[in-house]
């Protein structure tokens, strides 16, 4: 079995935490699905697609996210958060991909702003092999195509929202 590794990134909205919160709970599924097929110019497909630039070679797979769970609270500092339990994993020849689990929460950073903020772990396929691979180039791989997720996400709310 791999040994899973953790990660965090974060981007913000320039826009009001109830409107990104509402936006997320109605259909946070088709947010990512619009958000990323918007990314990879292929609009018409509402599959989630991870992906990354590696020396010019642009490289992605389609994923299958699910949202676990949404809970409201509060920070340390009473305001509002909202959690996404994720988890996503490649739609074709998912035994190749890293499995994720994440918690993507939002919270209002100003009036006008809100960050979205993940954090998770991801287990690397093919056991050994796949550790070995992950710990030369892998993780910065998964680390890439995450901070890209979490950045296309912003990026769709910041247009879809200011629409």
């Amino acid at each position: 079995m791999s040994k899973s590794r953790h990660m965090r990134c974060f981007d913000y909205v320039n826009h009001p935490y109830d409107e990104v919160h509402a936006a997320l709970v109605k259909d946070s599924v088709e947010v990512f699905g619009s958000a990323t097929a918007a990314a990879t110019t292929r609009a018409e497909s509402v599959a989630a697609t991870l992906h990354v630039d590696l020396a010019g070679l642009a490289v992605g797979t389609d994923i299958e996210i699910s949202v676990k769970k949404i809970e409201e609270g509060e920070t340390k500092r009473s305001t509002p958060v909202t959690r996404l339990e994720l988890e996503w994993k490649a739609a074709h020849l998912p035994r190749l991909f890293p499995f994720m689990r994440a918690e993507l929460a939002i919270y209002p950073l100003t009036k006008t702003e809100t960050q979205l903020d993940l954090t998770g772990d991801y287990e690397p396929p093919l056991g050994a092999l796949g550790s070995a691979i992950d710990a030369v180039v892998g993780h910065r791989i998964a680390e890439a195509s995450v901070h890209s997720f979490v950045t296309d996400v912003a990026n769709y709310l910041r247009k879809t929202l200011g629409s």
